[in-house]
Parts: C-alpha cells; sequence; structure tokens
C-alpha cells in the first residue's frame, strides 16, 4: 500500500528461507484482497541445484497459486566467467558469488520491469554470520526475514504445514532437505553443499545470537552452554568460534542491509538495535 508497488518478486529456491518469505507474501496479499497472482515468484537453477529443491519449489508455487518462471542463471554465469577470466571449474568464492549476484540482478531487472519490489529472503541468523554474498542475496528491497533466526524458520514453516495440509506434503520436504546454499556442484559422492557442516549447527549459532544481543553473555559463558549438555564440547568450541569471528567481522554487510520488520525482541539493523562499528574486533570477555 505504501510504495504503490504492482507486484511482489522473490527468487524461490526451494529452501527454507525463501519458501518462508513467499508463505508471508501470500499471506500478504491475502490480507489485503489482492490475487497471489500478484506474487512472482523466479526459480533460477544453477550448478549446485539438486533437482528436490527445485521440484519443492515448482510445487510450492503452484500451490500457492503464484506467477512463476524458470531462468536458468548457467549460461549468463559462464559468459561472465569468460569477461573476467576464470576458470569455470574453479570452485572458490568467486564461482559462488557470481550466481548469487546473477540472481539479485535477475530479481531487481524483473522487479523494475513488472513495477514490482523485491522481497529479501536472508534470515536473521545468515545476516548475524555474514552468510551471504555481499550486493547478492545479501540486498533486496525489503528483508522479510532479517528479524527470524533459522530455527524459527524452521518452527514457521513446520507449523504453517500443520495449519494447511494442501502444502504440508511439499513443506516437509523443505523441511527435510539439507540446510545448503547450492552454489558448489555435488561432490564425487553424490553429497550437496552443507552449510552446517561449514558453519556449525544453526541451533548452537542462534543460542550464541540471542545471548550476545539480548543478556550481553561473552564467549566464556556462553560456552558453558547449559542448554547443550549433550554437544560435543570440540564442536561447541568450534562453532563459538566461528559465531564470534564471523558476527564482528561481517558487520560491514549489516551496515547496508535493506529495511525488514523487527520480529522478536532484539534485531540486527544498524538503524535500530545493533550499532556496531564495522572495524570492531571481536569481543569475546
Amino acid at each position: 500500500r505504501k510504495t504503490g508497488i504492482a507486484r511482489v518478486v522473490i527468487g524461490v529456491s526451494g529452501g527454507l528461507d525463501s519458501t518462508l518469505a513467499l508463505l508471508v507474501a501470500a499471506a500478504a496479499m491475502d490480507d489485503l484482497g489482492r490475487p497471489r497472482s500478484d506474487i512472482l515468484g523466479i526459480s533460477m537453477p544453477g550448478f549446485g541445484t539438486s533437482s528436490g529443491t527445485r521440484a519443492s519449489a515448482e510445487a510450492l508455487m503452484r500451490g500457492l497459486g503464484i506467477e512463476f518462471r524458470t531462468i536458468d542463471i548457467r549460461p549468463a554465469c559462464r559468459q561472465h566467467f569468460a569477461d573476467i577470466g576464470h576458470p569455470e571449474d574453479r570452485y572458490d568464492v568467486v564461482f559462488e558469488n557470481a550466481q548469487a549476484r546473477e540472481r539479485t540482478q535477475i530479481l531487481m531487472d524483473v522487479a523494475n520491469a513488472v513495477g514490482g519490489l523485491v522481497l529479501g529472503t536472508s534470515d536473521m541468523s545468515e545476516l548475524a554470520l555474514g552468510w551471504a554474498t555481499f550486493n547478492g542475496d545479501h540486498m533486496s528491497m525489503y528483508a522479510v526475514n532479517a528479524g527470524v533466526p533459522k530455527t524459527l524458520v524452521q518452527y514457521l514453516v513446520r507449523v504453517f504445514g500443520e495449519m494447511h495440509p494442501e502444502l504440508e506434503e511439499v513443506l516437509a520436504g523443505v523441511l527435510a532437505t539439507e540446510i545448503s546454499p547450492e552454489l558448489l556442484p555435488p561432490d564425487a559422492a553424490g553429497r550437496i553443499q552443507s552449510t552446517e557442516a561449514a558453519l556449525g549447527p544453526y541451533a548452537l549459532h542462534d543460542f550464541f545470537l540471542y545471548h550476545v544481543m539480548k543478556s550481553g553473555f561473552a564467549r566464556a559463558k556462553i560456552e558453558t552452554a547449559i542448554a547443550f549438555p549433550e554437544v560435543d564440547k570440540a564442536l561447541l568450541s568450534k562453532t563459538a568460534a566461528t559465531f564470534f569471528r564471523r558476527f564482528y567481522a561481517q558487520q560491514f554487510k549489516r551496515s547496508s542491509m535493506p529495511d525488514g520488520p523487527k520480529i522478536g525482541s532484539v534485531a540486527l539493523s544498524p538503524r535500530g538495535d545493533l550499532r556496531l562499528p564495522s572495524d570492531l574486533g571481536p569481543i569475546e570477555s
């Protein structure tokens, strides 16, 4: 209503975050008395996209009755790699980030073409860890999931499925899928890229984030991990080290994050709860 937009444009991957953002968009259209076809979902398969997540994305978009398109980003990325002299089989940060930025370019340009607004999908946990490509999936016109940590994303998607039996099967499939950016091709054994294998469990990261932001606890106090007596101490310490290192190092991404709603008791917006200089080192004690 405020912006006068004609459409909402959203990239739908078949993963948790884009699923929640799409469910929110559909509910918003229902509340406004507007047709869900005002939502334009775009599936953008890349080099690491699995058949399972692609099928989930398409099933969800059909089930919600939105308009959707599929745009394969691989040809554009191959051209980009050729332009900058990057080997296509070098699976480094350039290989990964080029895909995220190509997807964002598509979403922004399509939104311009249809008079729309790009709905961002990155959640609060990803923003805390900087697990997003700067000027890629980190950027949107409204970051609807910015106040929702990953563990709460999982809970909300599960509850939505319980409340809407017609979507329960596809949402159960989304929940059962390994959390992954799906930017790298599967390995020789067919295993897909795993976010939690790289970063540590989101249950721990969300616990750390809550007690840093809400309780003001230092790392030493958090690592007592009273809430997780069953967690291996080596994993706990490694995950805490990752959290504290990335939380401070990645502030520059949050300094330029889009607007988004504050959902819980704390938020990471530089315009609200978190006034943190980008060059501040880790505070661990």
